[in-house]
């Protein structure tokens, strides 16, 4: 296995408030989404990002073959995580084909700053999405895919290609690239320490002598 397959093995099993824990002891302060939600309670998303920056016109803006959400598939390899900066449109990029194609192809999941529709389709692909908005209107000719592959503002977080993505039910982490091996160290530690605080409280140990004891709880 290659470090990269390490650490995403390594976090995989880690909620996302443990890992926002660890981000914060390597300064990286803006690293979730308060917006961004998981479209169906209990999905649950990790991998390398591949980055999708969307340019939002009213509709007739674009022609139809602005809207390459086949591109964006193409560009994702297995097990990658597909995260669109669409400023937040309330027009859908995404939706229940989209989802089949990239099941099929082994995407891990999709992360739009934006909206999506056709959700009963989305689920019933098994297909992990995190979503600004659900809405049944269409993003054709209305939305253009500008670019693939480069830096992205996502809600406030800057997010570059080969980013961990890591989405759970309480939300969404962006793990930069250069200090996911720290991270995760801490964060590993963290759930250990969450492990024995649990145990502490179980025992009658206070919360707030629990809280002395552990930094990250």
């Amino acid at each position: 296995m290659t470090d990269i397959d390490e650490i995403l093995k390594g976090l995989k099993g880690i909620p996302t408030a443990t890992i926002a824990n660890a981000l914060d002891d390597v300064a990286k302060f803006i690293n979730s989404s308060v917006a961004i939600r998981p479209i169906h309670q209990g999905m649950r998303l990790i991998g390398p990002a591949v980055t999708v920056e969307i340019e939002v016109g009213e509709v007739g803006d674009f022609s139809s073959e602005n809207f390459r959400v086949g591109a964006m598939i193409d560009a994702a390899q297995s097990g990658d995580v597909l995260v669109v900066s669409a400023k937040g449109a309330k027009v859908s990029i995404w939706g229940g084909m989209a989802s089949l194609a990239a099941t099929v192809k082994g995407i891990a999941g999709l992360v739009v700053d934006g909206s999506v529709r056709d959700v009963d389709e989305i689920n019933a692909c098994g297909f992990n999405v995190f979503s600004r908005y659900v809405i049944p209107t269409t993003g054709r000719t209305r939305l253009n895919v500008k670019s693939i592959g480069n830096e992205i503002n996502l809600d406030g977080i800057s997010v570059n290609c080969g980013d961990i993505i890591i989405g759970d039910s309480t939300g969404l982490v962006v793990v930069p690239e250069d200090q996911a091996q720290t991270v995760l160290e801490r964060a590993t530690q963290y759930q250990a320490d969450d492990i024995q605080a649990a145990s502490e409280i179980r025992r009658g140990i206070s919360f707030t002598e629990v809280m002395k004891q552990f930094k990250r709880i």
